[in-house]
């Protein structure tokens, strides 16, 4: 605990002017030569013995006394001196003892030198009777205390999904660049939380020692600015998407979409595109890329060996080469200009002017046509209708046409004919497995605990296999219902089928052995009926 400050005393006598000085106790602040000058100016004592004062200070005992003056001053009182602190933040006092017969002050005189001095807000009344009580001179006291302003803050807003999208490449195990996954879309769903406004905070204002109102830093206020297909809490607070598709930051601005569009081609610039909503591409499909979206897909350019995938349709404005390699997969409906060399899967119908050395599959119908409507080569199943212009060519173009039964489930029928025959090729081998383990048995042959839990998995899997077999079984019996028993469907060809094209409707065959002119083909119980096209 520091000790009291130094201090001193103006002292009158008969015979002049005295200077009581008071050594600091111990950690206290000394006495400086400055402050006594101070003090003996603003009582107007202009004439005093700088020297003897000097020399005092430099050998001051525990309480020193010196004349300073052979005249004698008026009588002075105990006397307050009060600063401001620049900001007005406080009001700093220290008190200075009266003369022998001098006057002490009481609180209602500390008060009104505080006014003089332009007090009139903060007064700490605690400080003012700790000094009463304790009259501690050449000391600070703070008299008096701002209330300080309350600082608020801007108002925020916190994105919940990526806005600093980059287009560096990830780098695959063997330090290989893998362009396909670039990350350029930043996906949302239905109802996602977008963004959170944590609103401005004016703060509150404070009031000065001088009574003047302090006010907070001025902050600026924000909103959250959006584009359709996104609604904002009530309150203004929380943003979030109407719909699943992709969400972007613009000029502070969320915008979200449903369609994504590709400006130019999907390529190693872009990487593949994998989306929740609708996808249109401006340019092409390159050679391995791919194209996944849960809406539809509309495609200005050529699709090359790609892999497009809709969970609703795709329109291609111009068509696909596919090289052998691409594919088109849509829960819904196909629109194309060509389709050459590729795999079409269509939920829906499937529509396109021409179609070379593919496989085409259609719930509905399939239609080529336009001005070449040709099909040559390849395999075409829909499930209700084909209509072409001219089927297979002249050089005798090996072509199927089918139709009558729904392509995906002739296409699980025969998978489950090839599954079948191998799980009853596996379970034959378990069977002579387990031959085999009961001979050795039979013959008292030792069986280690390898062996004896390789007996039980073997058990295990058989008794799997059964199960599986079974149900794969039922199932096949009820598509072999559906394919045996439907009789629907039709082809139509509005010019040629030439030879070498085989007709399928229902699971009865037909091969065309001559060119057919402007015919319709249906199935006549277990044959199939040429009808002339009217």
């Amino acid at each position: 605990m520091s000790g009291r400050n130094g201090y001193f005393q103006i002292v009158i006598k008969q015979d002049g002017t005295y200077l009581k000085i008071y050594d600091a106790e111990q950690g206290g602040e000394a006495v400086f030569y400055d402050e006594i000058s101070s003090y003996l100016i603003d009582r107007k004592i202009y004439e005093y013995d700088k020297v003897a004062i000097s020399r005092a200070l430099t050998d001051l005992k525990e309480v020193t006394e010196i004349k300073i003056s052979i005249n004698p001053v008026y009588t002075i009182d105990e006397l307050i001196k009060v600063e401001l602190s620049e900001d007005r933040m406080y009001a700093k006092a220290r008190f200075y003892p009266p003369s022998n017969n001098g006057h002490l002050m009481m609180k209602d005189e500390i008060v009104a030198s505080l006014v003089r001095a332009g007090v009139k807000y903060g007064l700490d009344e605690n400080s003012i009777m700790e000094f009463l009580k304790d009259r501690k001179y050449c000391t600070d006291y703070i008299l008096a205390k701002a209330t300080p302003a309350v600082q608020g803050h801007d108002a925020a807003i916190t994105y919940h999904f990526n806005t600093d999208l980059t287009l560096k490449p990830k780098r695959n195990d063997d330090g290989s660049v893998d362009f396909h996954q670039l990350d350029m879309i930043s996906h949302c769903h239905k109802n996602q939380l977008l963004a959170t406004l944590t609103p401005m905070d004016q703060g509150k204002p404070g009031i000065d020692v001088c009574g003047v109102m302090i006010r907070p830093n001025k902050v600026n206020n924000r909103i959250l600015r959006h584009g359709n297909k996104i609604y904002v809490s009530e309150d203004g607070i929380n943003m979030f998407s109407s719909v699943d598709g992709h969400v972007s930051l613009v000029d502070n601005r969320v915008f979200v979409s449903d369609t994504y569009e590709v400006h130019a081609d999907v390529d190693a610039s872009t990487g593949d595109i994998e989306y929740e909503g609708n996808v249109v591409v401006r340019g092409n499909v390159i050679t391995g890329f791919s194209v996944r979206a849960k809406g539809d897909i509309e495609v200005n350019g050529v699709v090359e060996g790609a892999y497009i995938e809709a969970g609703g349709q795709i329109v291609l404005k111009r068509g696909m080469q596919g090289m052998n390699k691409g594919i088109l997969k849509a829960n819904g409906n196909i629109i194309t200009k060509f389709i050459e060399n590729a795999e079409v899967i269509a939920g829906g119908y499937v529509s396109t002017e021409s179609v070379l050395h593919s496989r085409v599959s259609a719930k509905g119908d399939i239609i080529v046509g336009g001005k070449r409507g040709f099909v040559t080569g390849g395999e075409i199943r829909s499930g209700t209708m084909i209509s072409v212009k001219t089927a297979g060519s002249q050089m005798g173009t090996s072509t199927l046409l089918e139709v009558g039964i729904d392509p995906r489930v002739l296409e699980e029928f025969r998978e489950l004919e090839k599954r079948i025959a191998t799980m009853l090729a596996d379970k034959e081998r378990l069977a002579q497995a387990l031959i085999l383990f009961r001979k050795k048995l039979s013959a008292g042959a030792q069986i280690n605990d390898e062996k004896m839990e390789y007996l039980k998995q073997v058990t295990q899997n058989n008794i799997m296999l059964e199960t599986q077999i079974k149900e794969a079984r039922r199932r096949y019996e009820e598509l072999r219902i559906d394919v045996d028993n439907n009789s629907s469907g039709s082809i139509k060809v509005s010019d040629i089928v030439y030879p070498g094209t085989k007709l399928v409707i229902s699971n009865v065959i037909h091969f065309v052995r001559e060119e057919t002119h402007h015919s319709k083909f249906v199935r006549d119980r277990a044959d199939i009926k040429v009808v002339p096209l009217m």
